[in-house]
């Protein structure tokens, strides 16, 4: 019989440890939060100094019966849910809920699930951290003021079905932001100048970088065509005659292991996961994996962490791995890596890391989905790749003159990979191979190109990008991120557009109205400045209700004069030339969970509705019928027929009206960076056409 009760969140989780503990443990899961704010009012109560009014949550009576029932017949009960905030909060819940006191050591934590730091949490179980607790408390609290006073207003005022919150408005914001810098740019032109040089049949390019003015070289910025065809004038004939030769080398370290933030960021632009699909996976990782040979096995540390430390054991074990598997050149002893803020509260976690460093990716791929091994191999790469040495480049700097001007090259090769052995970087700067050249000798000219550019707006948001500002400005927690960006995108208060957010035209209204009247709510500094009293209150320097106090103080005043200045909106419906079969109405756009569709205007007398159906004027390649845009239940644009579920063909790519010129076939348009590629579905053929 087990005498000891141990409660985790998750019962994949309670199954990994329930392997580790044996028989004399129990292992159950609370399956998450037991105890919330209820749902169908506020649950705050504002007249007595913000006291929550937490219920059972809707549910959750059969499974807190069941803990109740085990604690009962256990000696000893541990509380063993995740070691953050969050994770306190329900602990908290469950020791108040079972009848426990909360003044015995009964919480214990672990950063990994691997059989050592559950065995060793065990034996060093400690009390419940109420500055923890609170700091989620006046989250939680704040957050619920804000939504729950917020939306009933905007239900009132613009339509049912929104919502406002403390960092989903002003992430909201900061998209509909972007989108008015891009639609107030005015591009400037200006020209380049590049040179085909040559020298021993080796062609390599060089770019006008300076003019000479009373000996000295001056950058130069070319405007316009004019000033262009001078300096070409200028150019003609004249020799090109290198000035200056720089050889030397430069060293690329690596980067510190993975926080929450930079895996969503980096998973985002290198295997193509969104936030929501990396922490998802993630968690499985974290939680155990049945593996070949050695059974159900946590692969990573704790995946909510602002940390880049790394425990002694795990570097010790990495150190020898390198040692063994690389050799001594490129093993770095202990590197450990300092943040950029300094006394955050959250270094007692690590860095996300693998478990065991001896744990390869290519050794346990066939345990693993594809997704799964996807994002443990980039966790892995990176984590080893941070003990490792620099990755070292032989570089070339070249002046050359040619009248009154400086043309300049630069070229690099790798000499030493370091620790781009394992790990793999994006670079930007074009590495060109230049001949041996000396100063005073005379290169060939093959060709001289001028170039006509604008300057190009700041690009829209992508989720990399989107993350990695909201670290930034200190809005929000990295495990925030992924739940907001859902929110946004569920709210129809943005899309995504070739993986890049743009606001829709609710999202600028609400945006407004947030902005008018509810000004600290959308504003960065007032958001990031509440972060941080989060985190005070977790270092117990100051106490929740006084936050929450005080923020109230001035948000109840705001709210009353929002209530009596915001006139009912009404956006207008825009009517289209599509007539309702059953009453002859032109049919109006609706907006609803999915995206717009098609409804009557005789509502309620006629409830007739149909998908709003936007034809890009290519016919179906299978049925001759036409083409539609259409959007997934996650936001995500794609194409099919129109004579959908008869006809089943679907594109995520955007079709093109021309055809394939080979055979005839349906072309489908590839979007690339400088240019987009036209690609036949049915031979293959490919072109490319401009964006």
């Amino acid at each position: 019989m087990a005498k000891s009760l141990v409660i985790v969140e998750s019962p994949a989780k309670a199954k990994t440890i329930g392997k580790f503990l044996g028989r004399k443990y129990k292992i159950k899961a609370s399956v998450g939060h037991v105890i919330d704010l209820p749902k169908s009012k506020l649950g705050v109560d504002i007249e007595n100094n913000f006291d929550p009014q937490y219920i059972t949550i809707r549910g959750k009576g059969p499974v807190l019966a069941e803990l109740k029932k085990e604690a009962k017949k256990a000696e000893e009960i541990y509380l063993a849910t995740d070691p953050d905030r969050e994770g306190e909060a329900i602990s908290w819940h469950l020791s108040n809920a079972l009848g426990l006191n909360n003044n015995e050591n009964n919480r214990i934590e672990f950063n990994e699930i691997t059989k050592n730091a559950i065995q060793k949490a065990i034996k060093n179980p400690r009390k419940i951290d109420m500055d923890l607790v609170d700091a989620q408390q006046a989250r939680r609290v704040l957050d619920r003021l804000v939504g729950y006073k917020i939306s009933p207003l905007l239900w009132r005022k613009v339509r049912k079905g929104l919502s406002a919150g403390r960092v989903q408005s002003v992430t909201t914001k900061l998209i509909c932001d972007r989108e008015k810098e891009i639609d107030a740019f005015e591009p400037e032109e200006y020209w380049s100048i590049t040179a085909l040089l040559n020298k021993d049949s080796i062609e390599f390019e060089s770019q006008l970088f300076a003019a000479i003015s009373d000996n000295k070289e001056k950058k130069i910025t070319i405007k316009n065509e004019d000033e262009t065809n001078k300096i070409l004038k200028e150019l003609k004939n004249s020799d090109f005659i290198v000035k200056e030769v720089k050889k030397g080398n430069k060293r690329r370290n690596p980067y510190p292991p993975y926080t929450t933030s930079s895996l969503q960021q980096d998973a985002s632009k290198k295997i193509g996961f969104s936030t929501k699909k990396t922490m998802s996976i993630a968690q499985q990782l974290y939680e155990g994996i049945d593996i070949q040979g050695e059974g159900t096995q946590g692969l990573i540390t704790y995946i909510r962490t602002d940390s880049v430390r790394i425990s002694d054991e795990a570097l010790k074990n990495t150190t020898n791995y390198i040692l063994d598997k690389f050799g001594k050149d490129y093993c770095v002893q202990g590197r450990q890596f300092k943040k950029k803020k300094k006394d955050d509260i959250q270094d007692a976690h690590e860095a996300i890391r693998p478990t065991s460093v001896y744990r390869d990716p290519e050794k346990i791929k066939d345990s693993l989905t594809k997704d799964q091994y996807k994002l443990y191999k980039l966790i892995w790469n990176r984590f080893v790749a941070s003990q490792m040495t620099p990755a070292v480049y032989d570089t070339l700097s070249v002046k050359i003159r040619a009248n009154n001007y400086i043309f300049k090259s630069n070229g690099s090769k790798i000499k030493f990979d370091g620790f781009l052995k394992v790990y793999t970087i994006s670079n930007n700067s074009k590495d060109i191979n230049i001949p041996d050249l000396e100063e005073g000798e005379k290169v060939d000219v093959n060709k001289i190109n001028p170039n006509q550019h604008f300057t190009q707006p700041p690009p829209r948001y992508s989720e990399a990008s989107l993350v990695k500002i909201l670290e930034e400005l200190g809005i929000g927690r990295p495990s925030t991120y992924s739940p907001t960006i859902s929110t946004i995108l569920a709210r129809g208060y943005v899309i995504l557009e070739n993986k890049y957010f743009m606001p829709t035209e609710l999202g600028i209204l609400v945006t407004e109205i947030l902005e008018q009247y509810f000004q600290n709510i959308v504003n960065e500094e007032f958001t990031a400045d509440m972060e941080q009293k989060l985190d005070k209150i977790e270092e117990g320097k100051i106490t929740w209700k006084s936050v929450i106090k005080d923020f109230y103080k001035d948000f109840e005043k705001v709210l009353e004069v929002a209530e009596k200045e915001i006139s009912k909106i009404e956006i207008e419906e825009e009517v289209t030339d599509v007539e309702c079969e059953k009453c002859g109405r032109n049919m109006v756009i609706k907006h609803g969970r999915y995206g717009k569709f098609l409804a009557c205007p005789g509502y309620p007398e006629c409830k007739n509705t149909k998908p709003l159906l936007k034809e890009i004027g290519v016919k179906c390649p299978e049925c001759r019928g036409e083409i539609i845009e259409r959007r997934s239940k996650k936001g995500r644009k794609f194409y099919g027929c129109s004579n959908y579920p008869d006809c089943k063909f679907v594109s995520w790519q955007k079709p093109s009206k021309k055809k394939c010129p080979e055979c005839e076939g349906l072309m489908i348009i590839k979007k690339l960076k400088k240019k987009d590629k036209l690609k036949c579905t049915v031979c293959g053929y490919e072109e490319e056409t401009k964006k």
